[in-house]
């Protein structure tokens, strides 16, 4: 590959924000940004994890730095995204990653729990969204990634709550494409398969669920969270300046077959 073409993935004298990155995908996705030259804002609500996060990239030495909020409070949000952009520098990418599951079959899902999921899976994309890219359209470019799901077009057993949630942010991806584009914003979608993260940790430890999945996946295998970071890249850069509104699963095959 020429050096031209190299250059347009990277992400030199770019700032990524990405949300929920103390652990798991968010993490693996600011270390992959980062290592492809972007300056990376870690975001957690506990302080203590996000600046563990923030050093075990700097011992990398990669850029990174970190802000505090929950991406629940409009209010918390507004405040931490015009201090990042005054005091730290704007924001050119943000990779809306902070997500939770709740499991509970769907007769007895507890009204709590699945207001808790939807403040937090899709609420908090809306608003750290809007507080971004009011700065982004007044530059007239910007990156947004929205983190969905291989449940954004399939269902499971006991998360139907969670399947609603992310397949809203794919249609809500789609909706920020259709009114954002026109001003050089290109807002797009990764939909991960089964990783091994915390998240997913009690199906990881399930033998009976990893040998379906394994079955069913054509790739064989749970997905390693570092096979995210390429459509990360590709998204957050120049090679994709001509895509928008679109969901990139990353799946190992999972929703390719039957």
């Amino acid at each position: 590959m020429t050096n031209q073409a190299l250059n347009l993935f990277d992400l030199s004298g770019r700032r990524a924000l990405i949300t929920g990155s103390s652990r798991g995908i968010g993490l693996a996705l600011a270390r992959g940004l980062a290592r492809a030259r972007a300056a990376v804002v870690i975001n957690a609500r506990d302080e203590a994890s996000a600046r563990t996060a923030q050093s075990l990239l700097r011992e990398e030495r990669l850029d990174a730095t970190a802000a505090l909020f929950d991406v629940t409070r409009a209010d918390d949000v507004s405040a931490a995204i015009e201090a990042l952009e005054s005091e730290t520098g704007p924001i050119d990418i943000l990779v809306n990653n902070a997500g939770i599951q709740r499991r509970a079959s769907l007769e007895s899902f507890a009204a709590q729990d699945w207001n808790e999921l939807m403040r937090v899976n899709l609420d908090g994309v809306f608003h750290v969204s809007q507080a971004v890219v009011r700065h982004m359209l007044r530059r007239g470019h910007g990156k947004i990634i929205n983190i969905c799901s291989v449940q954004s077009e399939l269902a499971r057993p006991t998360i139907a709550p969670y399947a609603a949630s992310k397949g809203a942010v794919r249609m809500l991806t789609k909706g920020m494409c259709a009114d954002w584009a026109r001003h050089g914003i290109q807002v797009n979608a990764i939909a991960p398969g089964y990783f091994a993260t915390d998240l997913n940790r009690a199906l990881v430890d399930d033998p009976d669920f990893s040998a379906w999945l394994c079955k069913r996946t054509p790739a064989g295998r749970w997905g390693n969270v570092d096979e995210l970071c390429g459509a990360a890249v590709f998204l957050a850069s120049d090679a994709s300046s001509f895509v928008n509104g679109q969901t990139l699963f990353v799946d190992g095959g999972l929703t390719s077959v039957v």
